[in-house]
């Protein structure tokens, strides 16, 4: 307890903080230690974000317009992101013709013809997601269909700084529906939908009560059919939020689900609901899902 008491000082949020004297809205030509630099303003990760370029060495620092993984355009538990404005920085930046890139993570990138690849291939991958979303909204299609159908361009696949390490594409397409939709996903049902656990209790009364929801849940999990075994298992939990069995069974799926993830954000977030699970789990849990 002495030890939690000190560490909650410790981290005590700051109420005074040091705010900038200085402001812009689209460039800031200024001189450190006799070096003329540029800042530029640019909407990405967020609605502030700056690059700066040294002009005389041909050196850019890009922030976290580019980071070596695919842009993190989509977070789930954030505010908007802009892909659109992200990909068009990167090719204003890829205009420079850089000979060294400094990214907000990861090692540098030497060479113009490597700075540009990586600047233009990242803003190629932003771009595909904007204009297919796009394209299936203003065709009427709802999230789940946009979702389903928008993917990256397949041939750069393998390209080291767009791999799905923090933020997944789906979760960037999400982001662009909000942005250019709104909330609503086109489902009716969605529009002002019944609680979770009245849901689950007429699902529930369909399979028999919550040990067979839980028991579908289980089997449809040992399918692979992780997804709707959530859904199944979050129905249940949402009825009986004291049953032990119920949330093991919860825990259980959570933690593949986890362990199958390829980004982070979707692990951690799964991750979560399978420590939560868990703390009202009684031991020892039902057999590991398959």
């Amino acid at each position: 307890m002495i030890i939690a008491r000190q560490f909650s000082r410790a981290s005590a949020w700051p109420s005074e903080y040091v705010y900038p004297d200085t402001t812009y809205e689209r460039t800031l030509h200024f001189e450190a230690d006799g070096l003329m630099l540029e800042l530029e303003h640019a909407r990405g990760e967020t609605d502030d974000h700056s690059w700066l370029w040294w002009p005389e060495r041909r050196v850019l620092w890009t922030g976290d317009l580019f980071l070596w993984v695919a842009p993190n355009a989509g977070n789930p538990q954030k505010a908007q992101r802009y892909a659109a404005e992200w990909a068009a920085a990167l090719r204003v930046m890829a205009a420079r013709e850089a000979t060294l890139l400094i990214p907000g993570h990861g090692p540098p990138i030497f060479g113009a013809e490597r700075v540009r690849q990586a600047l233009t291939e990242t803003a190629e991958w932003l771009e595909a997601l904007v204009s297919q979303t796009l394209a299936l909204m203003n065709a009427g299609a709802t999230l789940e269909q946009v979702v389903r159908e928008v993917r990256p361009p397949v041939h750069l696949a393998g390209r080291p700084y767009l791999q799905a390490v923090y933020d997944e594409p789906e979760y960037a397409v999400r982001n662009l529906w909000r942005l250019y939709g709104g909330w609503y996903d086109g489902e009716p049902a969605h529009l002002q939908p019944a609680p979770t656990a009245e849901i689950g209790r007429e699902v529930a009364s369909l399979a028999g009560g919550v040990a067979g929801l839980v028991a579908r849940a289980l089997a449809v999990a040992g399918e692979g059919r992780l997804a709707l075994a959530s859904h199944l298992i979050d129905w249940a939990t949402a009825v009986a939020p004291e049953d032990g069995d119920a949330h093991a069974a919860r825990a259980q799926i959570y933690e593949r689900r986890a362990r199958e993830a390829r980004a982070l954000m979707t692990r951690g977030i799964f991750s979560a609901a399978a420590q939560e699970s868990a703390a009202k789990s009684p031991p020892p849990w039902p057999p590991p899902i398959a």
